[in-house]
């Protein structure tokens, strides 16, 4: 007999194949149920959204207590000056003032910045206005001789900040930052609570405190508007 007939020589993988098909079987992993998935879903919103809402919260909440006392004076200091030019030709066209003339100059010969408006000329002078978080620029306008003087005010960064709480002479895109923040803080509260409600032993004192302290502030709320 040769040596490839014997038959004690047998086939390691079958025998690997054999002990694998014949080992015990794993229990098959039992799915989340519908009220452990939402749990898990309000904690995923819930962390996440508080992360990037954290920055906004710590802003609108010291704004919020640097607006609730004007009387506070750091950081609000004012800083006024005086400028004056000329405008270039063609600032006035078929005898109507150019305002997009009037703004580019502005902007280019004196560093003015902010938003324009609150435009309008009579038969002797043309007001323009720039304004901005804690800034603001009047512009007078001598329609005869084209001079102008521009009396700027700047206010201290923590002016700026309560202008940017307020959304005050912000534009667009700064309104839709408070919008977005105001949503985001929503959801943050409302996931908040949801997470509550899967809290078995402390469910009932923290709801108790929350209906408690709702309670307190509209109380306090209707006292202020009495």
């Amino acid at each position: 007999m040769s040596a490839s007939a014997r038959p004690d020589d047998t086939d390691t993988d079958d025998l690997f194949e054999t002990s694998v098909s014949t080992g015990p079987a794993r229990p098959a992993r039992r799915g989340r149920s519908s009220r452990a998935q939402a749990n898990v879903t309000l904690r995923w919103l819930h962390t996440y959204t508080s992360m990037i809402s954290l920055l906004v919260v710590l802003f609108f909440a010291l704004t919020g207590i640097t607006l609730n006392h004007p009387d506070w004076v750091f950081g609000t200091g004012e800083v006024r000056s005086e400028l004056t030019g000329t405008m270039p030709v063609g600032w006035i066209t078929d005898g109507k003032v150019n305002w997009l003339t009037v703004a580019e100059t502005l902007r280019a010969d004196q560093n003015l910045k902010g938003r324009a408006g609150d435009t309008r000329a009579d038969d002797r002078e043309a007001d323009i206005s720039f304004v901005g978080p804690g800034y603001s620029a009047d512009t007078v306008i001598d329609l005869k001789t084209g001079t102008y003087t521009v009396n700027v005010l700047q206010q201290g960064a923590v002016a700026v900040m309560n202008d940017l709480h307020r959304g005050r002479d912000t534009g667009g895109a700064w309104k839709w930052v408070i919008d977005l923040s105001g949503a985001v803080l929503a959801l943050v509260a409302v996931t908040g609570i949801g997470i509550l409600l899967y809290m078995k032993k402390t469910r009932t004192q923290a709801l108790s405190v929350m209906g408690v302290a709702a309670v307190a502030v509209l109380a306090l709320a209707w006292h202020a508007i009495a």
